[in-house]
This record gives structure tokens, C-alpha cells and sequence, in this order.
């Protein structure tokens, strides 16, 4: 692309789309790395890669091993790993997070990025949720989290020195400061926080200060960042982290939602992973509009594409594929069967807590997921969650494909046909829906499966506001993926790629 059609072209936001929530970036040389929360799901914290801020790789998880994620069975959905910071220090790179189902604050630390990062240093002495790691010019590392307090911390050992100290209150009247990071740039330490709930009322407010402890002077122009009140179609904004682009320009990398629908909306992607530029006026960052179509950068754009179907052949599943809560070799595998995904049976249903579910997370507000199941050895089938309460799926067992809903404390079978025979390609359609008046949803889920001349049989129809956060609360998105409800079943392939 010429400097010139670069200049007037613009790139699509979120730059990491769907259920990627809380991110945290750092750069080292060229290479920029970002990470995000993943609650109840295993591995978690996925990890990405990027030359040009625009364009993200996933390259792993960091916590890909038990040892490292401990996620109990009856953890509930939205709980698990809040809020990751990523920083590069002295050689290596630092993450440190909470789990709020086991080991509270963790650190882990790695040399290459993509891992193995180390089994995780506990933190009993850090308060609170949202930790983050900044260093001063000694070499004195000062941890920060929410409620704005600090403590000094040995990265090393996990020991603290000192008290939790309160450095910052935020702004007046604004609900749950958290979410801080601490930088020096020039001449200040700058404080950035979140605030006003991860909901609409979201925003991200900023304070300096000549030392890392304070004292904080707030921005006379804060919330730098906010979307509350405003017609736009990213909501929701906030919780975000400054990273310097190749060209000395600064940007801002924040969560925000893409409600759909009627009033009052519904977002059921998730919270995801946005960009916008900031610019410094006074000595303060202006940021601007993170909107979906932003102006391109000046730099070079490397854009990368993602295969729409994976065969399963390798001997361990992609980054991208995530479980509820752990797993088991044994339950789940790409070992047993070459080229097929083998899953185990262990939760009965959808509804339960320990299910043996892969899946992926949803991305584009329209989309097309097909699985090929073999279910001769039990039953299983393809499933779009946001939590125990709220999915839709299509499965099949005992010679019948049959499409169920389960909304709060209902559950129905939406529509039944018997089952071809041998292995069943289950299919579910995210479209957007036909009725634009008032009441209208965020999108329709059509679920069902094809006949072997590849007639596509539709079981049954639903509203997708009743898979959306909106309705079942949490703090995560849809994830589109196969389960096993019943003896063993293999999946061939899985295919999920974006329509309309």
C-alpha cells in the first residue's frame, strides 16, 4: 500500500474482536505482544502478537498447564482470571493477574513470549484485583491494583515491602477505581485507571505525578475516555493501556462492546479489544474516537489471515480453542483418532459445570459454524455458550438431531429429525435479524444440520438476546464449540467463518 492510499484508507475496529476483554500491551523493539482476561476458561490469558498494531496473531496462552491455572469444576461462569498486565523487563517478560477461584494474584514469567512461561509465584500481599508492574530507574518495582494502592514488590520472590498504600481515588463520584498502569514519560509519572463500571457508564480517567508513589495530580480534562451518554456504536469503553507506536505516535488498546438491536441493546461478543490514537496536549494524552473504521496508521500494515477450518491434525489443539475450567488429556485429545478431535463425556448437558467443551470465541456479529461429529460411540453436539444458564445447541444422540435452548430456568427442545446416517455435519447461522422495529434483537441463531447432498435442515430459530450479556450478566461472550454429553464422540473438522 503507497504512503499516499495509506494516508486516506482506514483499518476495522476492534483489532481483536469478539470475547477479548481487559487487555494489557507492551512492546519490545518491533514486536508488540497483548494479553486479555479469559475467566472460567482453560488455557487462559491468550497472548498476541503484532508489527503493526493493527493486525493480531494469537501465539498461545500463557497459563496453558494446570499447575499454572487452577479453575475448580464448580468455579461459577465470569469468575476465574481477571484483568492481566503484561510488561518487559530486563530480558524477560512479566505477566501478573488474578485468579479469583484459586491462588488470588500470580506472577509468571517467561523469555520468549509464546511460552513456556514459569509455574506462578503467588502474591498473598497484593490487594485486590488488576495488578500492575511498573519499574523506576533503580530497579525498584512498584506493584499497583484496584482501589488505586500500591506496594513496592520483589517480582523475584513475591515479597512486598510495606503497607498497601491508597495513591489515587480516582475521579469524584466515580464508581470502582481499578484497572490501573503506571508509566514514566518524559518528565511525569502517569497514572491511568478505569472507572464508572465495566458497563456504559465505563471511562478511563488519568492522573501524573514526579514519583511513582504521588503525589497524583488528576486531568483537568478527565474522563480522557468515555463513551457513557453518547450515541456511538462502541460502548462500554474503557479499561485501557498507552503503547507507543513504530513512528513515536501513542495509542490507546481498550475494551469496549458493539450492542445490537432495539433499545436497549444487546452485546453478545463479549467486551473486546479496541484501538484509538492519543495525542499529547499540556503534557496530557487527548485520546481519540475508537471507532470501526479508523484511520489507518502511517507505518506498514501486515495484515494475516486465519484458516476458516481446522482439521484437527496436529497433536495439540490450536491456541484459539478453549475448555471450561480445565483439560483433561484423557477427556480431551487429537491423539486417539488421528485427524479427529476426540471428547470424552463427563457433565451431562450443556448445563452443567464440568461438560467437556472445545470451542472458539464468536468474532463476527454474522457467522457460520459447522462441525462434522461422529457420535457412534455417544451423543454430542455443537453449541453456542455464554454461560451454564444461557446457550443454544444442536446435538445429536440415539439417531436424532434435535436443536435445545436453555434461557435462565427454561429449557426446550426447539425441534427434532432423525439423524443420517454415519458422522452429521451440525451447522449453526448468525444472521442478522429481519424485523428492524422496535423490539427487535441483536441477531438470529438458526441451528441445525445438513442432509449428506449438503440441504441444510433447520431445526429451530431464536432470538440471540437470550445469549447475550445483557440477559445473563458476567463479564464474557459467546464461545461457539462442540461438546460431548454421552459416552465418546469425534469431531473431523470445525469450520467458523463470517457472512453477510
Amino acid at each position: 500500500m503507497s504512503d499516499q492510499h495509506q494516508a486516506t484508507a482506514t483499518v476495522s475496529n476492534p483489532v481483536i474482536p469478539g470475547f477479548h476483554p481487559d487487555p494489557s500491551v507492551c512492546r519490545v523493539g518491533d514486536d508488540y505482544y497483548l494479553v486479555c482476561s479469559s475467566f472460567e476458561y482453560f488455557p487462559g490469558v491468550p497472548i498476541f502478537h503484532s508489527r503493526d498494531l493493527v493486525h493480531w496473531t494469537q501465539i498461545g496462552n500463557v497459563l496453558d498447564r494446570p499447575e499454572q491455572l487452577v479453575l475448580p469444576l464448580d468455579a461459577p461462569s465470569s469468575a476465574g482470571v481477571y484483568a492481566p498486565t503484561l510488561r518487559h523487563h530486563d530480558g524477560r517478560f512479566h505477566l501478573i493477574v488474578t485468579n479469583v477461584s484459586g491462588y488470588g494474584n500470580l506472577l509468571v514469567t517467561a523469555t520468549e513470549p509464546a511460552g513456556p512461561w514459569s509455574d506462578p509465584i503467588r502474591l498473598p500481599d497484593v490487594p485486590r484485583i488488576d495488578p500492575d508492574l511498573a519499574w523506576d530507574e533503580d530497579g525498584a518495582c512498584w506493584c499497583t491494583s484496584a482501589g488505586v494502592q500500591q506496594v513496592r514488590l520483589d517480582p523475584t520472590t513475591g515479597k512486598v515491602t510495606g503497607e498497601p498504600r491508597q495513591i489515587w481515588s480516582g475521579s469524584p463520584g466515580s464508581l470502582y477505581p481499578e484497572a490501573p498502569h503506571l508509566y514514566h514519560i518524559g518528565d511525569y509519572w502517569y497514572l491511568l485507571i478505569a472507572e464508572g463500571g465495566t458497563e456504559r457508564a465505563h471511562a478511563a480517567s488519568i492522573a501524573r505525578g514526579t514519583s511513582p508513589n504521588g503525589p497524583f495530580e488528576p486531568c483537568p480534562h478527565n474522563p480522557i475516555l468515555t463513551h457513557r451518554g453518547i450515541a456511538h456504536p462502541v460502548q462500554n469503553t474503557g479499561h485501557a493501556d498507552l503503547v507507543q507506536g513504530p513512528d513515536g505516535s501513542w495509542w490507546l488498546v481498550l475494551l469496549g462492546v458493539r450492542p445490537q438491536g432495539s433499545t436497549p441493546s444487546w452485546h453478545v461478543l463479549g467486551r473486546e479489544t479496541f484501538l484509538a490514537p492519543v495525542t499529547w496536549v499540556d503534557g496530557w494524552p487527548v485520546v481519540g474516537s475508537p471507532d470501526l473504521a479508523l484511520p489507518a496508521p502511517s507505518w506498514p500494515l501486515h495484515p494475516a489471515t486465519v484458516p476458516a477450518r481446522d482439521d484437527f491434525d496436529a497433536e495439540r489443539l490450536a491456541p484459539q480453542w478453549i475448555s471450561l475450567r480445565d483439560r483433561p488429556a484423557e477427556l480431551i485429545t487429537t491423539r486417539e483418532r488421528p485427524g479427529w478431535l476426540t471428547l470424552r463425556a463427563r457433565g451431562a448437558s450443556m448445563d452443567e459445570k464440568d461438560v467437556v467443551f472445545v470451542g472458539r470465541r464468536q468474532q463476527h456479529l454474522t457467522c457460520r459454524s459447522r462441525a462434522l461429529l461422529d457420535p457412534a460411540e455417544g451423543a454430542g453436539g455443537l453449541a453456542v455458550r455464554l454461560d451454564e444458564r444461557h446457550h443454544y445447541e444442536v446435538e445429536v444422540a440415539d439417531g436424532e438431531v434435535r436443536a435445545v435452548a436453555r434461557i435462565g430456568g427454561l429449557r426446550s427442545v426447539l425441534g427434532s429429525r432423525p439423524a443420517p446416517d454415519g458422522p452429521v455435519v451440525l451447522r449453526v447461522d448468525i444472521a442478522s435479524p429481519q424485523d428492524l422495529g422496535l423490539g427487535t434483537g441483536p441477531d438470529l441463531v438458526t441451528l441445525g444440520f445438513e442432509e449428506p447432498d449438503g440441504t441444510f435442515t433447520a431445526l429451530g430459530a431464536l432470538d440471540g438476546r437470550y445469549v447475550s450479556t445483557e440477559v445473563a450478566g458476567g463479564f464474557t461472550g459467546r464461545v461457539i464449540g462442540v461438546y460431548a454429553a454421552a459416552g465418546t464422540v469425534h469431531v473431523d473438522w470445525f469450520d467458523y467463518e463470517q457472512i453477510g
